[in-house]
């Protein structure tokens, strides 16, 4: 027997600076950026089973259902924790896949929130964080819960507190794959860890930088085209590996305005900076 679907959000993030300072002998990057979520993303329904089955009902196109994250994150919890019950899962997807708006990982981390909840299982959030680690670098700040400053790979976080914003979010309308972002960096390009800066360089736009911007503008010119056309009202921005680009607002005003000026060209949207995630209840 199904129950009723249950419904919760999975925000975006954006990545307001990200350095590569290392790299492990597993080939995985070192790293250290600043995750902010924003008041845009999917939303996801849930439904528990009796039956133990995990379905998706709305699959995403070219994307086998086997292989989507939220089906993924539904089974690995499962087995994880031992579970009998299962999961119906309705994705309204808002996200562009290869963004670097971190949706996918998200959807993933909402899954493992929510059917933590609705399993009763009371896993503790740190638990959460390392099983969703299994499923991608950026799982765990959505499980964390709150804006912050992420070494390693991305999995070492510490709450960072960020003034009020608001963003304009361009998508360049290009697919951006994250390996290959990676693998094209060549470690020539790695810069020093600034550790403490970091806080520091947050206090202006113009210091920021993403490390990864100059190889994903080398292989997809129409995400260097967005950063040349916003540079003409500030100080942009590349989040995570690409290819959304984002400027910085005190106000929604300001962020409106850039945005009637370019939305004859380019496709996007406005969002607030949040403080913490939607679904963080303050609980360890």
């Amino acid at each position: 027997m199904q129950q009723a679907f249950h419904t919760f959000p999975a925000p975006a993030k954006l990545n307001l600076l990200l350095h590569v300072v290392g790299k492990r002998p597993d080939g995985y990057h070192l790293l250290e950026t600043v995750f902010r979520f924003i008041d845009f993303g999917d939303t996801l329904h849930l439904a528990v089973r009796d039956d133990g089955e995990i379905e998706l009902l709305t699959p995403t196109a070219g994307v086998p259902p086997e292989q989507d994250l939220t089906v993924r994150a539904a089974r690995l919890l499962q087995r994880e924790s031992g579970c009998a019950l299962g999961a119906s899962i309705m994705l309204d997807k808002r996200t562009p896949m290869g963004g670097g708006l971190g949706g996918g990982s998200s959807d993933a981390a909402t899954v493992l929130i929510a059917l933590n909840r609705l399993w009763r299982l009371n896993w503790p959030r740190e638990r959460l964080q390392r099983l969703g680690l299994q499923l991608g670098a950026d799982v765990p700040v959505f499980i964390f819960g709150r804006n912050a400053l992420a070494t390693g790979v991305g999995e070492v976080l510490e709450p960072v507190s960020l003034k009020p914003a608001w963003y304009l979010v361009i998508h360049p309308q290009v697919h951006v794959p994250t390996a290959a972002i990676f693998r094209n960096f060549s470690e020539s390009m790695l810069t020093e860890a600034e550790g403490a800066g970091i806080m520091r360089i947050l206090e202006t736009t113009q210091q920021r930088r993403n490390d990864l911007q100059g190889v994903v503008t080398e292989m997809f010119p129409a995400v260097n085209e967005v950063l040349s056309e916003l540079k003409k009202y500030g100080s942009p921005l590349m989040t995570g590996s690409g290819a959304c680009v984002f400027l910085e607002f005190e106000s929604k005003d300001e962020a409106d305005k850039v945005y009637r000026a370019v939305s004859n060209k380019y496709q996007g949207f406005i969002a607030e900076g949040l403080n913490v995630h939607p679904l963080f209840d303050g609980a360890e």
